[in-house]
């Protein structure tokens, strides 16, 4: 089925994308810029990129199903793949694969880890802060591989998200990263924001102006060299918070980018299809509610394989 509205005089000269919000209910930000990408919005007739503008009297088309509510629930899939790390009463741990979305955008996408999860894992349905994240504590980025927490009950969550936001659990990362004249050790006190003009990265404010004019939020990465191979060195990470793409930014603002990591400058690597980027750890202390636990997660094969 095909939605259709017309650009009224009031959005007449509006870029595509914003055009696209304004008229189509059940769409965020994130999914009109997915919708634009995958070609399944219309003008005319016409695929044209989200900068275009549009004009007064243009009929604009989506796909329907694109327009599902915000608060349906991820659909579940108990055929999908979920390695279990840790599991009790309260808290599950699991361990992502890249390439795979934590979460969908659409409330009819499939194959993500929120997928397998309501799906092996009924009672996760209606649990959490979205219907769509069931009992998802954090996410990781799509070509990010390794442990998320997941809590069993509304009560866990809730516990847990406080302790994450009150740096109470404990997340360490491995990554692979340019490595010359990098520390053996230190802590990257960059503060972040939403890249002025590129909506998929973040921004490192170095200069004190950027702090003046965008007003970022606090990030701490303290990190240790576990290796070196040639050029490259294997680290390991700790960020308290871990803000959207954290790692990546801050250590693409010290000029050593994360092998892979192509959008913050890092460079290729022979076989390596992502950024070399593994949630390796995370634990907790315990709580009346929730139970101390401490998981573990090796590297990958393709990031084992590096060196």
């Amino acid at each position: 089925m095909i939605r259709t509205a017309k650009v009224s005089a009031q959005l007449a000269g509006s870029r595509l994308d914003k055009a696209v919000l304004a008229v189509f209910d059940g769409l965020s930000r994130a999914l009109v810029k997915k919708a634009i990408e995958e070609r399944v919005i219309r003008v005319n007739g016409r695929v044209l990129s989200k900068g275009d503008v549009v004009a007064e009297g243009d009929e604009l088309t989506i796909e329907e199903s694109w327009l599902v509510p915000r608060d349906a629930p991820a659909l579940p899939e108990p055929e999908k793949a979920l390695n279990v790390c840790y599991k009790s009463e309260h808290v599950i741990v699991v361990d992502k694969p890249a390439h795979q979305p934590t979460a969908p955008l659409r409330a009819d996408e499939t194959g993500t880890l929120a997928n397998a999860l309501v799906g092996h894992f009924p009672e996760l349905a209606g649990i959490g802060r979205n219907p769509r994240e069931p009992g998802l504590v954090h996410r990781l980025d799509n070509d990010t591989s390794g442990l998320v927490l997941v809590g069993r009950t509304g009560a866990a969550v809730a516990v847990l998200v406080d302790a994450l936001q009150n740096e109470l659990i404990t997340k360490r990362y491995l990554l692979w990263c340019s490595g010359e004249d990098l520390s053996d050790s230190g802590t990257i006190e960059i503060p972040l924001t939403n890249h002025p003009k590129d909506k998929r990265r973040v921004y490192p404010c170095i200069h004190p102006r950027d702090v003046m004019r965008y007003a970022p939020r606090e990030a701490i990465t303290h990190y240790r060299v576990i290796r070196r191979v040639g050029s490259l060195a294997l680290v390991e990470a700790d960020a308290p918070k871990a803000h959207r793409h954290q790692i990546r930014a801050h250590f693409a603002g010290i000029e050593h980018p994360l092998l892979g990591d192509v959008l913050y400058g890092g460079a290729e690597h022979v076989g390596l299809t992502r950024h070399a980027l593994h949630a390796s750890h995370i634990s907790f202390g315990g709580s009346g509610v929730v139970e101390a636990f401490s998981v573990d997660s090796p590297l990958p094969p393709e990031l084992q394989g590096i060196g």
